[in-house]
C-alpha cells in the first residue's frame, strides 16, 4: 500500500518531514496550510492544499476530503505545531478511522504541554530543572506568589505553560519567550496577559547563565511497544530572534549527550509516551549539568538535523505504525544544521575553537532542510534562497550583535 504523509502546517519543520518521507519511501505528501508558504513554493515533493487550518472544523473537513481523495493509500497524519496536535486529538473519533495518527495521545499531550506538570515530573525523576514561579494572570498575584517572584534572581525568562493556549492570545509586545530584567517588568507582563484574557499559567524561570551556544536540542521517538527507538541531541549555535520565533534554533551542531538522552528516556517511560517529543535544555556552566526547560509533544521545527545525521525520522514512524522492530538509534554523527547563511552564523560565534569546528562541519556535512536535491525547480530555489538571505535583514533588525545572554 502506498504511504501518503499528510502534514498540517507549512513551516520549515513540515518541509523537513515531507523531505524525510520522500527520501525514505519516495512518498509525495499532502500538506494542509493556510497559504502556500515559501518552503513549499513550487515543490515537487508535496501537493499543498490551502485551508483554514486555524479553524478546527475547517481543518477536520479538509482532512476528511484528503482521505476521500486517496482511498487506497496508507494515510499518515503528522504535524509539528502544538495547537494542531491539540485540534487533531480533540477529533480523534472522526480522524482515527481515516488516518494512522503518528502523534501522542490526548492524555500525553495535556501532560507534556503543561510546563508546570513537566517540572513536577522531572523533579520526581531527579532531572534538573530551573527555579520557576507559576502565575495565573487571570487570578491575580497572591501574597505567596508575590514572595516567590521577589525571591527570583533577575534576569528571568517568562513563557506560557502551554504553547497551544498562548497561540491564540494577542497583546502588544507579545513574544514567544520574554526576557525580563526586573520585578516591574514581570508585573507589567502579568497585567498585559490578564488584560488580553489569557486564562492559562505563565512561568517565570531563573535564567541559566551562558549564551545561545549553551542551549541544547533533543529529538526522541517512543513506539507503541514502549521502546525509545530514536534519540538525537545537538548544540544550538544560534536562535531565531523575530518576535514570533524567538528561541527556535536556527543552527545546530549535532553532538551526543548521553546524560540528556538517558534523562529523556526515563521521562518518556515514566509517562508512557508514544510518538515524537522535542526537548529544550541548557548546559549550566556553574554546575556542568544539563537543565531541562520543556518537552514539546511533537517533532520540532529543526527536525532535519536528525535525518541529516543518519536517522531518518520517517523510518521510525512507519516502523512503529507497522508494528515492526527497528534498531534503536542514538545519533552520534556530526552535521551542521542551519537555516541561515553560514557566513551570518559565524558572526555570532566568538569562541574561536567552536567557530573552527563549525567551519569544518560546513565543508564536510552541511544540512540545509530546504535544499532537497529532488526539489530544485528554479522558482522554488529563488524562493528558498530569498528566504535564506532575508536572515541578514532580520538579524540586523532584531539581533544585530552577539550578546552573552542571547537577548
Amino acid at each position: 500500500m502506498t504511504i501518503l504523509p499528510v502534514v498540517v502546517g507549512g513551516d520549515i519543520g513540515a518541509y523537513a518531514m515531507v523531505r524525510a518521507f520522500h527520501e525514505a519511501f519516495g512518498a509525495t505528501s499532502v500538506v494542509l496550510a493556510k497559504v502556500v508558504t515559501r518552503p513549499f513554493e513550487a515543490s515537487r515533493l508535496a501537493e499543498v492544499r490551502v485551508a483554514d487550518v486555524e479553524d478546527e472544523a475547517a481543518l477536520v473537513a479538509a482532512l476528511e476530503q484528503v482521505a476521500a481523495d486517496h482511498p487506497s493509500s496508507r494515510r499518515v497524519l503528522l504535524t509539528n505545531a502544538d495547537w494542531y496536535v491539540g485540534m487533531i486529538n480533540a477529533n480523534r473519533d472522526r480522524l482515527e478511522p481515516l488516518f494512522d495518527i503518528a502523534l501522542c495521545s490526548a492524555d500525553n499531550f495535556d501532560r507534556v504541554s503543561s510546563k508546570e506538570r513537566f517540572q513536577q515530573d522531572c523533579e520526581a525523576l531527579g532531572i534538573p530543572v530551573p527555579a520557576t514561579v507559576h502565575v495565573r494572570p487571570g487570578d491575580g498575584v497572591d501574597d505567596a506568589t508575590a514572595a516567590a517572584l521577589d525571591a527570583l534572581t533577575f534576569p528571568v525568562v517568562g513563557k506560557p505553560s502551554s504553547s497551544a493556549e498562548y497561540h491564540y492570545v494577542e497583546f502588544a509586545g507579545k513574544l514567544k519567550v520574554h526576557h525580563l530584567d526586573s520585578r516591574e517588568e514581570v508585573d507589567a507582563l502579568i497585567a498585559k496577559l490578564a488584560g488580553a484574557g489569557f486564562t492559562g499559567t505563565f512561568l517565570f524561570q531563573e535564567f541559566i547563565p551562558g549564551d545561545e551556544t549553551h542551549m541544547r536540542s533533543l529529538t526522541a521517538y517512543r513506539s507503541a511497544q514502549g521502546r525509545v527507538t530514536l534519540l538525537a541531541t545537538g548544540r544550538v549555535l544560534l536562535e531565531e530572534h523575530t518576535p514570533g520565533t524567538l528561541g527556535i534554533p536556527a543552527a545546530i551542531l549535532t553532538e551526543p549527550y548521553a546524560d540528556a538522552m538517558d534523562a529523556m528516556s526515563r521521562y518518556l517511560e515514566h509517562i508512557d509516551y508514544r510518538g515524537f517529543a522535542n526537548a529544550d535544555f541548557k548546559l549550566d556552566p556553574r554546575t556542568g549539568r544539563h537543565v531541562f526547560f520543556e518537552v514539546n509533544p511533537r517533532i520540532g521545527r529543526n527536525n532535519w538535523y536528525v535525518t541529516a545525521a543518519g536517522a531518518n525520522v520517517a523510518e521510525h514512524v512507519v516502523a512503529d505504525l507497522e508494528g515492526r522492530a527497528i534498531e534503536p538509534v542514538r545519533v552520534d554523527r556530526e552535521v551542521l544544521y542551519t537555516v541561515v547563511p553560514v557566513r551570518l552564523l559565524l558572526r555570532y560565534l566568538p569562541d574561536v575553537e567552536l567557530r573552527r569546528r563549525v567551519e569544518g562541519a560546513a565543508i564536510r556535512a552541511l544540512a540545509r532542510p530546504l535544499m532537497s536535491p529532488a526539489d530544485r525547480a528554479l522558482r522554488r530555489m529563488v524562493a528558498v534562497w530569498g528566504m535564506t538571505l532575508n536572515h541578514y535583514r532580520k538579524y540586523k533588525r532584531h539581533y544585530p550583535e552577539y550578546t552573552a545572554t542571547g537577548f
